[in-house]
Formats: C-alpha cells, sequence, structure tokens
C-alpha cells in the first residue's frame, strides 16, 4: 500500500530547462495571505500546504527520442478546523478570490464532518535538522543535455543489435507547510531518473536508477548492463518450480521489502493490520537483518518534517532480528502514551503514519562474491506485479523479469524462463545467507529505499511463466 498522495495539475507548456521555483519569501507570503483569510471566515485553526513541481521528462523507445516535455505546477492545499471538525481543500489557484473559495469548501466540508475526538491542536513553531538537497546542476540540466545521453545510449542498442526504450527525467519540487500556530516549514530537492530497458527478441532487460544529483549515476553503464543482460537472456531455459536459493539484485530486494514499511505504524498495529501485532520484541527476522527509518541518511530523500509539520526523528525500527520500535504520528502517540517520531501523513487521512525513508543494515558480500560461493542458484534482476497473499505472514506473489539466470558451480551459466513466486518476507529476511553493501535502490513495486543485495536460501517459485 502507498501513502496519499496529493494531486499536482500539470503543465504541458515549454519551461526551459531550469524552471525558477517560488521563494521562500513568496511561499511565505502565500502562507500569510491564507491565513489571514481563514481567520475572516471564522476558522478556528488553519494549515496551508504549497506544493510546487517543476519536471523535464525525455521519453525514447525504439532507439529514438519520441517525447520531450518540461511541466510545471504548483497546488495550495488548505485544511480547516471548527468545532471539532477538519476537512482539507485544494486549488491550483493563487489569486485571493480562489484562495478564499478554497478556505470556505474546507469549512463547508468540516462542518459536514462527524466530531473527531482524536483532533489535536496544530503544533507550534519547529527546529529541523537540515538537509541539503537541491542540486544546481541538476536543476539546470538541459533536454539537449538529456538526449545526449540517450543517443548513445541508443547507439549502443544498435552496435548490439537491440532495441532500446525508457526515459531520462530531471526536475525540481518544493513542499512548504504553515498553520496559524506560527509554524514555517520550507523544504526543496532536485531529482533526476534514468530507466532503460534492452531488448534482444524474445529477451530483455532492464536498469534503472536515481537521485537529487543526476551525476551520481552514469547513464551510460546503465546502459550497458542491460545490453549485456539482454544478450545473457537469449535461449532461456525452462528449470522445474520449487525452491532455490536465490542472489537477489537490490532492486528486487527492494521491491519485496518495500510492502514491510506500512507494518511499523503505530496505526496499523492499532487496528490489528500488521504482520507485527504481538511480535514486538520477540526474535522475527534473522541476526543480520537490522532496519531504521532515517530521512537523514546521505542516500535518502524527503523534507525533514512530517505531514503535520513534526521533525522526523531516526527511528531503529528492526534491531538484529528483533521489532523494536514503530512510528507515530501526534494522534497515534497521544493514545499509546508515546512521544510522535514525525512520520505522520497530513490530515485528514486514514492511514495515520508510516516510515517513508527506510534504511537496511548491509555486508561486505558483493554480487559477484555471493555468485562464487553458490553451487546452485538464480540470479534475479528484479520482479514485478506484486501482491500480497497473507498479511500477517506477509506472504507475497509476483514474477521474476528483466533477467532471470542460473547459477552453478561459482558462475552464471545460462539464462531461465522467468517464474511466479509465493514467498513469505518474514521467512526469507530469516534464510539470508549473505548481504551486500546498502544502496539506494530503485524498482518498480515500492519507492526508493536504501537497501542490499541479498542472497537467500529455500527461496519458492510456484509455477513457470507463460513468458
Amino acid at each position: 500500500m502507498k501513502p496519499p498522495a496529493k494531486a499536482v495539475k500539470k503543465s504541458s507548456r515549454n519551461i526551459g530547462p531550469a524552471a525558477e521555483l517560488l521563494s521562500e519569501r513568496e511561499l511565505r507570503r502565500i502562507v500569510d495571505a491564507v491565513l489571514r483569510l481563514a481567520r475572516s471566515t471564522g476558522a478556528e485553526e488553519a494549515e496551508v500546504h504549497i506544493d510546487e513541481v517543476a519536471d523535464n521528462l525525455t521519453r525514447f523507445a525504439n532507439n529514438g527520442i519520441h517525447q520531450n516535455v518540461a511541466e510545471q505546477g504548483l497546488t495550495v492545499s488548505i485544511r480547516t478546523v471548527v468545532d471539532g471538525r477538519t476537512a482539507r481543500a485544494t486549488t491550483n489557484r493563487m489569486e485571493e478570490d480562489s484562495l478564499r473559495a478554497t478556505i470556505e469548501a474546507s469549512l463547508s466540508l468540516a462542518h459536514s464532518q462527524p466530531k473527531d475526538p482524536r483532533i489535536l491542536p496544530m503544533p507550534g513553531k519547529q527546529r529541523y535538522r537540515r538537509v541539503n538537497r537541491f542540486v544546481k546542476q541538476t536543476a539546470a540540466l538541459s533536454a539537449e543535455e538529456r538526449a545526449r545521453a540517450v543517443r548513445a545510449a541508443c547507439d549502443l542498442a544498435i552496435k548490439n543489435a537491440q532495441v532500446a526504450a525508457g526515459i531520462f527525467a530531471s526536475g525540481q519540487r518544493q513542499s512548504t507547510l504553515g498553520n496559524s500556530r506560527g509554524l514555517f516549514a520550507p523544504y526543496r530537492e532536485t531529482h533526476a531518473e534514468f530507466s532503460i530497458t534492452m531488448q534482444q527478441a524474445p529477451a530483455a532487460s532492464w536498469a534503472k536508477a536515481n537521485f537529487t544529483d543526476f551525476r551520481a549515476f552514469d547513464p551510460q553503464k546503465l546502459a550497458a548492463r542491460a545490453s549485456e543482460k539482454a544478450h545473457m537472456a537469449a535461449n532461456a531455459r525452462e528449470l522445474p518450480p520449487g525452491r532455490y536459493t536465490v542472489i537477489l539484485e537490490p532492486a528486487a530486494v527492494l521491491d519485496l521489502v518495500g510492502f514491510l514499511f506500512y507494518d511499523f505504524a503505530a496505526t496499523a498495529l492499532e487496528d490489528k493490520r500488521s504482520c507485527l501485532n504481538d511480535r514486538m520484541n520477540t526474535p522475527l527476522f534473522g541476526k543480520n537483518t537490522s532496519i531504521a527509518d532515517d530521512v537523514y541518511h546521505p542516500l535518502q530523500l524527503g523534507a525533514p518534517f512530517d505531514g503535520e509539520g513534526l521533525p522526523r526523528q531516526r527511528v531503529l525500527l528492526v534491531d538484529r532480528g528483533i521489532p523494536k520500535n514503530l512510528v507515530y504520528s501526534r494522534a497515534a502517540a497521544k493514545a499509546a502514551r508515546k512521544t510522535p517520531t514525525g512520520h505522520g501523513f497530513a490530515l485528514p487521512n486514514e492511514y495515520g503514519e508510516a516510515p517513508m525513508n527506510l534504511v537496511f543494515t548491509g555486508g561486505d558480500s558483493s554480487v559477484e562474491k555471493m555468485i562464487a560461493s553458490t553451487d546452485r542458484g538464480l540470479l534475479v534482476t528484479r520482479l514485478w506485479y506484486i501482491r500480497e497473499v497473507d498479511p500477517y505472514e506477509k506472504v507475497m506473489t509476483g514474477m521474476t523479469r528483466d533477467g532471470l539466470f542460473l547459477v552453478e558451480n561459482g558462475r552464471v551459466t545460462s539464462a531461465v524462463r522467468n517464474f511466479r513466486f509465493n514467498q513469505s518476507l518474514i521467512e526469507m529476511l530469516n534464510n539470508v545467507d549473505l548481504l551486500g553493501p546498502a544502496v539506494r535502490a530503485t524498482g518498480e513495486e515500492a519507492f526508493e529505499m536504501v537497501v542490499p543485495a541479498m542472497k537467500v536460501h529455500n527461496f519458492h517459485f510456484s509455477e513457470v511463466t507463460k513468458f
């Protein structure tokens, strides 16, 4: 399950490679205007959440660029509180009449809600640990620079008789939160992402990376890795389903363990929807599994405050296999007589809170070392179409794709036709033999985290897929 997202209206106009976001002074002016108007309408409390994005995208397929767009959008989301009731309304227009109408819509919605005994007064001014995730070079990355990288990747595909498709995106975004008790929290970041699929019919492979600084990854190395795997994936042989030793590359690990994030929410335990119910402070995973939520980790992105404006705390969730702590929103913390950890979502919401910056402790074994230490097993590039079968035992089902390879006597010997798996994450994290260094990983099924590659024994593949 993914957390609720705020809608951002996009414009297709060409804004250039380095669109200017609003300054902090301009953001504060909008916040002050909304709070002034809210006072005049009778709202007891008001909260303003401003989101602004400026994104650039180069999309390619069939070894050529077919789309290049630049988009910019800004939204103002306003929450009001009146008589123990709260609601939110959103606009993408900054005129005073539009802001007033949005406040009135929020108040009207609030009046139609039942009283909520868990509503707390909005927090006042806060102090935040500084994070710097805005890279000028990424904000200024031009369409021509992205096109040159794409051209080199497509040239490699043509040279190797393959077909390349994917994206190269870059941009910047900022989020600002203010309320009628004096809180003001601005944050901005840049982002860049390169994703490529190389097809050598009928086989294909894939590579992807993203970060605040586009110089942190090399599109040509990603293209070369996908190209090499696509070539290796030709003439895949069929193996019987069963339990195998697997070497999961970071993207495969990410898209599995990403389904654990909401289980560490105090609200999920209170609602009996977590795999950690009746399992806290007892051994659950292997002793080589430790997990923290840490927005300040150098490989993470995200604001140092949560949806209510509280500072995010680093929380040790799992210590050597033992679930130790949960994350708490303000309401969940009050109900449990705990201290809030700064992980609440913007109110009102039904989710409560969740850790959004998971960091797994890694090891010192590279994927190459894992392969060399394996008598017989499977190397897994990534997984897809993952769904939860048993929430309490965290049994997941899904399929391999874009490169599944047989490892024999310490080396990769052939490609293998894809499998469907049915695997408990709890069991998997008890069967980890080796860990690679923790890296920033990105996939398609979960948000980005810091995870290692893993060598796991007795991973359950239930059937061969049809492709």
